[in-house]
């Protein structure tokens, strides 16, 4: 099976909002993770990592549209708010529990945390650059 707007709305129904998931953006993401994702490496589980990829990527475009919208610069790169104080009151989450080690930016997802999931189970020889993880007995540099 070909991964689908409609079959990625099946499994996700959470977007089915189109104004904070419009259709162009997310199908624009399910072909991007057609030409990304290897058939060879995620074998019969291709088309969950597609929608997987689809579903992060269509996550972080409504954050950077939301941003944009209220004045904020779209695509600014930032962390996890672990802390936050106003006035008297505070609040602060502990990160540690919700983020994978060596996951990177795969962390600003739950979607992206179980696609990075699915890549350590199939991993065969991959290289991230910069990372220094080691994947299928390759370490990156």
């Amino acid at each position: 099976m070909t991964v689908t707007y409609d079959s990625f709305l099946i499994g996700f129904p959470e977007f089915l909002n189109t104004t904070t998931y419009p259709q162009a953006t997310v199908q624009f993401w399910i072909d991007q993770g057609a030409a990304q994702l290897s058939p060879r490496v995620f074998g019969s589980q291709i088309d969950m990592a597609v929608m997987l990829f689809a579903a992060h990527n269509s996550v972080l475009a409504a954050q950077r549209a939301k941003a944009a919208a209220s004045g904020g610069i779209a695509g600014s790169s930032g962390g996890i708010v672990a802390s936050k104080s106003v006035a008297d009151v505070s609040v602060s989450y502990d990160t540690t529990l919700t983020s994978i080690d060596g996951a990177g930016p795969y962390n600003a997802t739950s979607y992206g945390q179980q696609l990075y999931m699915m890549m350590k189970a199939n991993a065969g020889p991959y290289y991230f650059p910069g990372q220094t993880r080691s994947f299928g007995g390759y370490r990156g540099f």
